[in-house]
C-alpha cells in the first residue's frame, strides 16, 4: 500500500572553495615541559571549536593521530623540542591550522594565565 508520496533524497550543494580544504603545517614545540596536561587540554578544547578533522604526527612519524582526542594527544607524549604536523581536512580548515599553530607558538598562552614562564 503506497500512498503516493514519493521522497527523494536530495544531495547537498558541495561548499565553496575557500571553506573546504586539505592544509598541513608543521611546528616545533617551545613549551618548557611540552604537551602536559594543560597545554593538551588547551590544545584539544581549539581542536574541537572547528568542524573539520584535525591529525598530528610527531617527529616525522607516519602516525596520525586523532588531535580533538586528550587521550592521543597526552599519549603521544609530546616534549619540548618536538615537530609536530599538523593536517586539516575540511570546512574551516586552513583557520583551524593557523589558530592551532599560533596557539603553540604563543606557548598554549600559560604565561598569561599562570603568570610565569614556561
Amino acid at each position: 500500500m503506497t500512498s503516493g508520496l514519493r521522497i527523494e533524497k536530495q544531495e547537498p550543494e558541495p561548499l565553496p572553495e575557500p571553506f573546504k580544504v586539505n592544509c598541513q603545517t608543521e611546528v616545533e614545540v617551545k613549551h618548557g615541559v611540552g604537551l602536559h596536561a594543560r597545554p593538551s587540554v588547551t590544545f584539544t578544547r581549539l581542536a574541537k571549536s572547528f568542524p573539520c578533522s584535525i591529525e598530528i604526527a610527531v617527529n616525522g612519524s607516519d602516525v596520525w593521530l586523532n588531535g580533538k582526542s586528550i587521550i592521543k594527544i597526552m599519549g603521544a607524549r609530546i616534549r619540548k623540542g618536538s615537530i609536530l604536523r599538523i593536517r586539516a581536512d575540511g570546512i574551516l580548515a586552513e583557520e583551524a591550522i593557523r589558530a592551532l599553530k599560533e596557539l603553540i607558538e604563543r606557548n598554549f598562552d600559560e604565561e598569561k594565565k599562570h603568570g610565569r614562564t614556561a
